[in-house]
């Protein structure tokens, strides 16, 4: 069974999916107008290697992934009915087009602004809940996985599931900067106690940004239920050194190291 459809109630129930994120190839390529490095190639280098879903945020300006991409990738993944696609991006901007066409597995609702170089924070409740009800309403109609990119904050899991949201997907940056640190312990105390609130609340849990082969492991190792991670540019990064196919396997051993902690 695909681990991005386990239920995730517990952190044994399938391995956490591994979903790569292919922004920094879109870029390279962008530098030149040869068409290469080919986002759908390498798509198709990580499938191979095991990535179990693919992931695009594609920003109203196309710095990286572009309009075509998106719907390249859709067709691609016709061909690979176990992988799960993951389109992320703002539905007040121009995510929900793209759900519309293509309807992916899943959508990735993410407060970024337009010009903003990534993403540095999650939703804010109740602040956000009225706007983005109907575009949460809209994404499910279309049978589209509706997953919210949340700081670790136990206390709003409540107000996504009664959105009607089907994940949160935690914003992980503030754990990778104590990685190594002696505040390590207590910002992961944070994310591990909003896993808790998400699943008793009947969420599914994903996580992503500046998550890498050095801290992953001990990310899942204490955060309960994380049925997918999304990694792209630590990812990217390895593969320069490493090939792809090798890192995609690299980090999928970090994941299984995780899953063999007693």
């Amino acid at each position: 069974m695909n681990p991005l459809l386990t239920t995730g109630l517990d952190a044994h129930r399938g391995f956490t999916a591994l979903s790569v994120n292919l922004n920094k190839v879109a870029l390279l390529r962008n530098t030149r107008a040869l068409g290469i490095p080919s986002v759908t190639r390498a798509a198709v280098v990580a499938l191979e290697a095991g990535a179990q879903g693919i992931t695009v945020h594609p920003r109203p300006d196309e710095r990286h992934i572009r309009a075509h991409d998106v719907h390249a990738l859709a067709e691609l993944l016709t061909q690979w009915p176990q992988a799960e696609y993951n389109i992320e991006g703002n539905p007040l901007h121009n995510l929900m087009d793209f759900v519309r066409a293509v309807r992916p597995h899943q959508c990735t609702f993410v407060p970024d602004a337009a010009d903003q170089a990534t993403s540095d924070h999650g939703w804010l409740f109740p602040q956000d809940g009225e706007r983005l009800k109907p575009l949460v309403d809209e994404a499910r109609s279309l049978g589209v996985r509706v997953s919210l990119f949340m700081d670790p904050t136990p206390q709003a899991m409540r107000a996504v599931r009664e959105l009607g949201a089907d994940r949160v997907e935690l914003y992980t940056e503030t754990y990778a900067r104590a990685h190594g640190t002696p505040e390590q312990a207590s910002v992961l105390a944070g994310f591990t106690a909003t896993a808790e609130a998400a699943l008793h609340e009947g969420l599914g849990l994903n996580a992503g940004h500046d998550l890498n082969r050095d801290n992953l492991t001990d990310f899942l190792i204490a955060v309960p239920g994380v049925q997918e991670v999304s990694i792209g540019h630590a990812l990217i990064a390895d593969a320069l050194e490493r090939g792809l196919s090798e890192t995609v396997r690299d980090y999928l051993r970090c994941i299984h190291r995780a899953f063999a902690h007693p």
